[in-house]
């Protein structure tokens, strides 16, 4: 569903970058926060907001959606006592003024860098990070558990989860939620509802949320909920009288609250920038028993203008001037002058074309139509294109039924998040082999996320499923003969490809690309070394292998089939085969060829390259692949100790 924007505004200037923070330099932790007025907590939210467009201004940070979640941080931990109490972000991307208020303000340059803090939230960097958390919806439940945990220890501490719109668009936020409701276990979950995940949210709940400007609502008390509220004072009962008369309605004219109706007590909605306000209601709704949803309204973005006009693009901005707002180009290299496109541009491009040629292909994301590069996609073909917001699980089956009806569906999804619809690739659209194509976006490594987004598992999982096929273009051209191909010959099919810059195709260019079979890059000499590498890997064995005749190079680029005719031609003649690729090495590419040699009965010796079977800690994706040893000098080594004659130095 798309949603009207006010008209821009010019750019304006952070108010006050660099400014001094005297309130913020006292803070060490959240109780040195409670030694503050509270008539003093908007100025230290205005600190942290200048604090957090510094430190994202060199690019590569949430921005967008930390500052719209710093009032409501503020006041979270200024009335709860962390890390007694637990706060739960979903997510995590928004808690950039938590990880300033609790003791972490000295590394907040270091976010997301080698070595430095991560960019969510995370047990082991400090006590203060209940979960350990990247992925969506999951919130919700963690409380749930923390919660019964704490009940049935017989211990007493507050759990807080606080949860974005978007995120409740999310099955097992939903799911959670109607358990967390049976349960009638204390707990307090703040809906921060800013209208926005990454992409416009969509689906009836934000629907819902989304419809306050246009029609009134009420809440019915009901039982000991109705009571409870009533017996409280009169501000909060003030509130609650000007709540039933709100514009802002969440559910429909029918007059069924869904909270209510799952057995959780609401209360909203509030301004999530109203730090008084706030504070007073996280302190008086934690004398309630039960759960109860907070309801706060928030602005992405909030105190930057541009940011809060357009949160997609200041979502996770690239480097930017903090004084003007202004994106600061990094060019190219010099004495580079290729054009470049994102694969996820690639992508789009080539799905798009190919709508126009067959009215069959419909094209599903789960929220994610912008890093997926579906923009020009969902414009062009706006009735065959479902957002179904962050439900991977649905993305799938609801592919998979449009298959059965005739349709081809493509699945456009990030290889972290198609982790999470595992059973319905294998059960409603594998056993009956049906033709789903699966876009997977960020395979391999995607550097400063870290573990929580790596998506070096997906060549392991998809490959366990039967009737799967799977491809690694080496170009965006390839990129398009794959998705052609894939379309025509049915089945489910993965095309995976990693974060980061391709050469652009010529658009109407389709080569002729017949699944399951390999290219010869560079030949063995008899008896020689050949290396057998796709997608990322096979950037880094070009280059390792430029000043070494003889060395073979095939870009294996279908992992599923092998090119079996092939691959025993290289193993009876040569002496080694050296298998690189950007996923674990367990159970991937380098499992297969090993499984396939045995199958023959052939004994050639294989070293397979990959990434450890470990999870790998944010830092620049040359700096993972260089630790995990599938760069060039990595693959040199190995090439050495095979027996090649490898220059030093060099």
């Amino acid at each position: 569903m798309s949603r009207k924007r006010r008209a821009k505004k010019p750019l304006a200037p952070l108010s006050s970058p660099g400014a001094p923070t005297p309130l913020l330099d006292t803070i060490d932790s959240p109780a040195d926060l409670k030694k503050l007025t509270r008539e003093q907590l908007p100025l230290l939210a205005q600190e942290l907001r200048n604090e957090i467009v510094r430190i994202a201004a060199p690019g590569g940070l949430h921005l967008a959606s930390s500052l719209g979640a710093t009032d409501l941080i503020v006041a979270l931990h200024y009335v709860l006592n962390s890390p007694r109490d637990r706060i739960i972000f979903d997510v995590g991307h928004q808690a950039y003024a938590h990880k300033f208020l609790t003791g972490r303000r000295a590394q907040m340059g270091t976010v997301k860098k080698e070595g430095g803090l991560s960019g969510f939230t995370k047990v082991s960097e400090s006590p203060h990070d209940a979960v350990t958390v990247g992925h969506a919806s999951t919130s919700l439940a963690s409380a749930l558990g923390m919660a019964t945990a704490r009940d049935a220890l017989g211990q007493d501490y507050r759990v807080a989860a606080v949860i974005g719109d978007g995120a409740l668009t999310g099955g097992m936020a939903l799911a959670a939620l109607n358990t967390i409701g049976d349960s009638g276990r204390k707990m307090l979950i703040v809906l921060n509802d800013n209208e926005m995940s990454i992409s416009e949210n969509v689906g009836a709940m934000s629907q819902f949320m989304r419809t306050l400007q246009v029609q009134k609502w009420f809440q019915e008390g009901e039982g000991a909920s109705k009571k409870a509220l009533s017996a409280l004072s009169k501000p909060l009962s003030d509130l609650m009288s000007r709540a039933k008369s709100s514009t802002r309605h969440f559910f429909d004219p029918a007059s069924i609250n869904p909270f209510a109706a799952m057995g959780v007590r609401y209360v909203g909605p509030v301004d999530g920038h109203n730090i008084a306000e706030l504070v007073y209601l996280i302190e008086r709704l934690g004398e309630l028993d039960g759960p109860t949803i907070l309801h706060v309204v928030t602005r992405k973005g909030k105190g930057l203008t541009y940011a809060e006009e357009d949160p997609i693009k200041w979502h996770g901005p690239s480097r930017f001037d903090p004084q003007t707002g202004q994106s600061i180009a990094a060019g190219l290299p010099p004495g580079d002058s290729v054009p470049r496109q994102s694969w996820s541009a690639a992508f789009g491009d080539a799905v798009t074309e190919l709508s126009r040629q067959d009215p069959r292909v419909y094209v599903i994301t789960p929220a994610m139509r912008e890093g997926s590069g579906l923009v020009g996609y969902s414009r062009a073909h706006p009735n065959r294109y479902l957002d179904v917001g962050i439900a991977e699980d649905v993305a799938v089956t609801a592919a998979a039924g449009m298959a059965l009806q005739g349709l081809k569906p493509v699945v456009a999804i990030y290889s972290t998040f198609l982790q999470r619809a595992y059973d319905q690739v294998l059960h409603d659209v594998a056993i009956e082999n049906l033709g789903v194509v699966f876009a997977v976006d960020r395979g391999g490594v995607v550097g400063a996320d870290g573990a929580t987004h790596n998506g070096v598992f997906d060549l392991s999982f998809m490959r366990s499923i039967p009737n799967v096929r799977i491809g690694l273009p080496r170009t965006a051209l390839e990129l398009r003969g794959m998705l052609k191909e894939a379309l025509r010959i049915g089945g489910p099919v993965a095309i995976r490809y990693p974060r980061g810059e391709t050469t652009p195709a010529p658009e109407g260019t389709w080569p002729e690309l017949r699944w399951g079979t390999w290219e010869r890059l560079c030949a063995c000499a008899p008896g020689g070394v050949t290396i057998l590498a796709g997608g990322k890997a096979l950037e880094y064995a070009e280059a390792a292998i430029r000043d070494l005749p003889g060395v073979g190079l095939v870009n294996a680029r279908f992992v599923k089939p092998l090119d079996t005719a092939m691959l025993r031609e290289l193993a009876e003649g040569s002496r080694a085969l050296v298998t690189a690729e950007d996923n674990t090495v367990v159970g991937g590419f380098g499992s297969a060829v090993l499984e396939q040699l045995s199958a023959w009965g052939l004994k050639t010796p294989v070293r397979v390259l990959g990434i450890p079977d470990q999870f790998q800690e944010h830092a620049s994706v040359e700096r993972v692949h260089a630790r995990s040893g599938i760069d060039a000098p990595a693959i040199r080594t190995v090439l050495a100790e095979l027996g090649v004659d490898v220059p030093l130095g060099v």
